[in-house]
């Protein structure tokens, strides 16, 4: 039983990440006249990505000190 938190946390942020990331490039150039011409969307994918690559990053490194495979493996 020894799940790091790290790994569901980081995956669950890369997977929203990517969906703001994919949302943020086909938003049509109305809406982001609407918003000041500011992608959102964008902006908060990509925190959202690199915030979720740290952590799985982290758990990746986590099980590589402890001996353990990532999930999956």
């Amino acid at each position: 039983m020894g799940l790091d938190i790290r790994w569901p946390i980081g995956l669950m942020f890369l997977v929203v990440g990517l969906l703001m990331v994919i949302a943020g490039f086909t938003v049509p150039p109305e809406q982001l006249q609407r918003s000041l011409g500011i992608n959102i969307n964008l902006m908060w994918g990509v925190g959202l990505l690199v915030f979720g690559g740290l952590m799985t990053f982290f758990a990746w490194r986590g099980s590589q000190k402890n001996g353990q495979n990532p999930p999956g493996k």
